[in-house]
């Protein structure tokens, strides 16, 4: 069974978990509820993905509202972003064409990064 590791947060962790055979990483700060002072996942992406030299994939989490943000975490070397919580209100809270309309704002934008993925090589 393919196991990943969520909660990498330094170059040296994710080279070690990688070490003892892990399939993936993601780096994830748990949303900034465990420790207030720990920096924001995205502030750690790049030293991760250094770290772990294309060897297994690299996904984030934590703070990403629309496309821009999933941009950024791509062109910083993510293989993937997991969003939670924009979806869910846009489903719960914003009911309606205006849910719709946020949660199809965040699919289209991702589907520009991962379709055209070398712009965030640039």
């Amino acid at each position: 069974m393919p196991v990943i590791v969520k909660g990498v947060m330094r170059g040296d962790d994710a080279d070690e978990a990688v070490r003892k055979g892990v399939h993936g990483i993601i780096v994830s700060n748990h949303g900034g509820r465990q420790m207030d002072s720990a920096p924001a996942s995205i502030e750690v992406l790049s030293e991760v993905v250094r770290a772990v030299k294309g060897r297994v994939p690299v996904f984030i989490d934590g703070g990403f509202r629309n496309g821009r943000d999933i941009f950024k975490a791509v062109a910083l070397g993510a293989s993937g972003v997991f969003i939670g919580r924009p979806i869910l209100w846009g489903l719960a809270v914003e009911v309606g064409t205006l849910g719709c309309r946020s949660i199809r704002e965040i699919q289209e934008c991702k589907d520009v990064v991962v379709d055209e993925k070398y712009f965030a090589k640039l």
